[in-house]
């Protein structure tokens, strides 16, 4: 008898652990759902080869360090989190506020910084103005204030000079040790780079290896975290590992480039920007990311450099994470089709992955000069520059995927109906990233233009009915709009376009409700198995 109560003693505690409910935390972190990067297959890599990748990821490390600096600060303060599920948090936005809305989840901090740590959290607009140096506006520097309280400019090689040190010397280590010379020059021209912030050099190498397995993305690349001016860069890495066979399929599509450039839907005079004849497409399987690429919302695309100059010289690569692709569309695209779509829409993952890399593809395109003398298009648009540009990406990448299925020049992408659809679920799922985040705001600014334009219609019941003529129709017309607000720099239009359309509205709050409902998570989290 005793034993029979201790087994229901017992049996009653399991299900009470079971039946608990959820702290808030727990139900954050849930939203971001685990995806595990095992150790990569190395069979055809040689031992130098595997001590390259090793060092890569040594670095990758080090310049994770730099972007908590540069994003929050000390990160031991969000290690020493007691609740786990409030510190793994913490690990997924990089601080104590929460991505999607920029609002603090730890008792203790306000709203996040506009500026992140790039500037004094209490210097006025004025005093940015009063201060005459002119690298107050490069990229790769930082604004303090010195022991009397005036502003000065610190070069990040010497804000982080001791997380510098270390990646240069893991790049020059691994440089010595590669068999192959054009890696050899990347990872010394990377390290110099870093060493003195001049990186025209390292970004011209880069475009110059194509013939490794293994590539290295690391730098000050991106301004999203820059909510203040637009203007400082973000250090990020990416660990990768070219998947050839399918990047030997992609190649042709390089080709058409200038075919795609000549395509676009806007004036003549906004299409003279003519891209280098060394642009690349690749597709790689990322085994690591770290800094600004694993913040928040993970990316699965990125078209690099940024630089316009030497886009202009040389061109850009485009590379697409397949492995983080396949992993988006299965756990969270297709189950959102299937929350949101009628069962005869539609969705398809390489229709997806189209959307995707013709997405990254127009970064590289479009327009990036003003016509009328401002300048280049982000020194124009200013804090703004981003927001506009990650909705060109955006639109322009649908509008190519549907110009190529209906010319039957995508394979393996029979209808462009399939480009739309997926083009559709894309927004909403990427709109539940918040409007405090560029990628998500994105979103939301595309979804709120096309159903005004009549592209599709919300349903009583949260599913869509897409008007696939219409939506076609609209999204060229917008990938113009957005087009000319770049190529005239008019800060003023873009503003009012991202103030009337980058509200979440009735809508997709109810999709949200939808999607929290069938438990689809909003992105993803890795957990690294080497």
């Amino acid at each position: 008898m005793k034993y029979k109560l201790l087994i229901l003693a017992a049996a009653a505690l399991v299900l009470a652990a079971c039946t608990q409910k959820k702290t808030s935390m727990e139900t954050a972190l849930d939203r971001y759902a685990v995806v595990k990067i095992d150790a990569p297959d190395l069979s055809d890599i040689s031992d130098k080869g595997r001590a390259v990748l090793n060092l890569y990821k040594f670095a990758a490390r080090e310049a994770d360090k730099i972007y908590w600096a540069q994003v929050f600060g000390d990160k031991a303060d969000m290690d020493h989190i007691e609740d786990d599920a409030t510190r793994e948090y913490a690990m997924v936005n990089y601080g104590p506020w929460d991505r999607r809305n920029g609002k603090a989840f730890i008792d203790g901090y306000g709203k996040m910084p506009a500026g992140a740590k790039f500037y004094p959290e209490d210097m006025t607009d004025e005093e940015f103005n009063a201060l005459e140096d002119s690298l107050k506006t490069n990229p790769y520097t930082l604004i303090r204030r010195d022991s009397t309280g005036k502003l000065n400019v610190v070069w990040y090689h010497d804000a982080y000079a001791e997380n510098i040190e270390t990646i240069a010397n893991c790049l020059k280590s691994a440089a010595e040790i590669t068999i192959k010379p054009s890696v050899s020059k990347y990872l010394n021209a990377k390290a110099d780079a870093l060493l003195n912030d001049d990186y025209r050099d390292a970004e011209r190498a880069w475009l110059e290896m194509t013939d490794s397995k293994m590539d290295l993305v690391l730098g000050p690349d991106e301004v999203t975290d820059d909510h203040l001016y637009g203007i400082k860069k973000s250090f990020e890495a990416f660990v990768l590992l070219k998947d050839e066979e399918k990047t030997e399929q992609l190649h042709k599509y390089v080709e058409k480039l200038p075919e795609l450039q000549a395509s676009l839907p806007c004036k003549n005079e906004y299409k003279s920007f003519q891209p280098g004849k060394e642009s690349t497409i690749s597709a790689c399987n990322a085994v690591y990311y770290a800094g600004a690429a694993n913040v928040g919302t993970k990316l699965i695309a990125i078209n690099l450099p940024f630089d316009e100059q030497v886009q202009q010289e040389k061109g850009s690569r485009t590379i697409l994470m397949d492995n983080i692709i396949k992993e988006k569309f299965y756990k969270i695209v297709s189950p959102s089709a299937g929350v949101l779509l009628d069962k005869d829409d539609p969705i398809d993952e390489e229709a997806f992955f189209w959307n995707v890399a013709f997405r990254e593809v127009a970064h590289g395109l479009g327009v990036k000069e003003t016509v009328n003398g401002k300048g280049t298009v982000t020194a124009a648009l200013g804090s703004e520059a981003a927001q506009i540009e990650e909705i060109k990406g955006n639109i322009l990448g649908v509008y190519f995927a549907t110009k190529l299925a209906d010319e039957h020049v995508l394979s393996t992408l029979s209808d462009k109906k399939y480009s739309i659809a997926a083009f559709v679920v894309g927004l909403i799922r990427s709109s539940r990233f918040g409007e405090a985040d560029n990628i998500g705001r994105g979103n939301i600014i595309c979804y709120n233009y096309l159903k005004e334009k009549g592209a599709f219609a919300h349903l009583e019941d949260c599913t869509y009915s897409i008007d696939y003529a219409t939506a076609e129709k609209a999204i060229a017309e917008f990938a113009g709009k957005i087009l000319e607000i770049q190529a005239t720099g008019d800060q003023a239009e873009a503003k009012k376009l991202i103030s009337t359309y980058g509200s979440i509205d009735d809508d997709l709050e109810a999709d949200f409700t939808e999607l929290r409902k069938a438990k689809i998570p909003i992105d993803i989290r890795f957990e690294y198995n080497w």
